[in-house]
């Protein structure tokens, strides 16, 4: 339970990020039988599919990482899935976005974003 809201924290820092930097938000947690999609934004015509990462400052493990090539692989499905039914004419591309939070200072948040993280 916490977890899930730790990773929901991080998907609206995340949005709010992403509007600030004149993403448009299009959907989120978009889901299939094939995998879930986080943050699906679009800026100009490029549809970014985004997968949000969250994550305490003191980690070991960049958040990143944690992005396996069998994670791309179930974000790429859903992905095609979601553009034959929905914006199917724009460019795409997969991105990622690090939350970092710290225990001793809530007020304290980082946040990472890859561009073209994968293909």
């Amino acid at each position: 339970m916490l977890k899930r809201k730790i990773g929901d924290m991080g998907e609206e820092l995340a949005c709010k990020y992403l509007k600030k930097k004149k993403y448009k938000i299009i959907d989120r947690n978009f889901q299939t039988r094939y995998g879930e999609i986080d943050i699906i934004a679009l800026k100009k015509d490029v549809i970014c599919f985004v997968e949000v990462k969250t994550r305490n400052n003191d980690d070991f493990q960049k958040a990143y990482e944690s992005v396996t090539s069998k994670k791309m692989e179930r974000i790429k499905t859903t992905a095609f899935q979601y553009l034959q039914k929905n914006h199917g004419d724009k460019q795409l591309r997969f991105d990622i976005i690090e939350v970092y939070t710290n225990r001793e200072n809530k007020n304290k948040i980082e946040i990472n974003h890859y561009e073209n993280a994968f293909i």
